[in-house]
């Protein structure tokens, strides 16, 4: 089993930062990507970005070139970095971590952060 603790989140104005963390323990040698979903009220939840063990990215066509994501093998811990905030990013913000070579669907997530609230304001 692998337990991600998210940390970060909360509330900011639109064209704003924030910074979220995810710290993973337990059977962690399984995992391979790690990243960050998320699901707003009456959506499905989706990707926002993945960093696999050797730091190859991926990210949702909404926040390219806006987020960026980082991984510290060493804390296993992945950051997402969230610039331009807009209020179409509002969301619940997931951390997943998938023991597959690819995660960008949500499907293929394995285990799954405690998930954080994040608002943007208009």
């Amino acid at each position: 089993q692998v337990q991600l603790v998210q940390s970060g989140g909360g509330l900011v104005q639109a064209g704003g930062s924030l910074r979220l963390s995810c710290a993973a323990s337990g059977s962690i040698y399984s995992i391979n990507v790690m990243g960050w979903y998320r699901q707003a009220p009456g959506k499905q939840r989706e990707l926002v970005a993945t960093i696999t063990k050797g730091g190859t990215t991926n990210f949702g066509d909404s926040v390219k070139g806006r987020f960026t994501i980082s991984r510290d093998n060493a804390k296993n811990t992945v950051y997402l970095q969230m610039s331009s905030l807009e209020p179409e990013d509002t969301a619940v913000y997931y951390c997943g971590a998938s023991r597959l070579v690819m995660a960008t669907a949500p499907s293929r997530v394995n285990f799954w952060g405690q998930g954080t609230q994040v608002t943007v304001s208009s």
